[in-house]
């Protein structure tokens, strides 16, 4: 049977007697955008960035730094930002062998458990509540594998994983409307250059 991770989300908060502290894996502004208003309500949030699979330095850089403007002009000091390693030779490393693969295969599932594996470990030593990811909010990916994966990790480290699909509830739809709001920068693809090649040649 199919898991409706969105209702587990509702679940979980409705379950909250407290705002809990919540380590959110963002992978640019505009997917942040709209999940930041689903789950500040219910946790204290800090952004955590960290996608080495952005291997276009300057495209890494412009992603936070729009990142940061928002937040900053939406919330303030409500919600922090903390800055992962920019490690783009971790993300050949793990795609050896894989660079021709669809998008959205085996791939982007090994690059999902690199970054959600590096949120679960930070979000350990900072003795969070729990962690989570954006990336759910994109059409694109994978909301069933995101929560597979995240789920096991986090049993693993023994760190709560909070289960999500953030498109639903018209999240991407509120994503688009709040990144012109703000003027966010939209990239047309998820970040490597195997996924931008097919943005170009598509």
């Amino acid at each position: 049977m199919k898991i409706n991770y969105d209702l587990e989300f509702q679940k979980y908060v409705d379950g909250l007697s407290g705002k809990q502290r919540l380590l959110l894996h963002a992978c640019c502004a505009p997917c942040s955008s709209s999940v930041l208003e689903r789950v500040t309500p219910y946790f204290d949030v800090t952004l955590f960035f960290y996608n080495p699979n952005i291997t276009d330095k300057k495209e890494y850089d412009y992603r936070l730094s729009e990142l940061y403007r928002f937040v900053n002009a939406v919330y303030g000091d409500k919600v922090k930002i903390t800055e992962g390693e920019y490690a783009p030779e971790r993300f050949y490393e793990l795609s050896k062998g894989k660079e021709g693969l669809p998008e959205g295969g085996e791939r982007c599932f090994l690059c999902y458990n690199d970054r959600l594996l590096e949120t679960a470990k930070t979000a350990k030593a900072g003795l969070y509540d729990c962690y989570c990811t954006t990336l759910s909010v994109s059409p694109y990916k994978n909301a069933e594998k995101l929560n597979l994966i995240g789920n096991k990790i986090g049993e693993d480290l023994g760190v709560k994983f909070l289960p999500s699909d953030f498109k639903k509830k018209q999240g991407y739809v509120r994503s688009i409307e709040l990144s012109k709001e703000y003027g966010l920068y939209r990239q047309n693809y998820c970040g490597c250059e195997f996924s931008k090649k097919l943005s170009i040649d598509g």
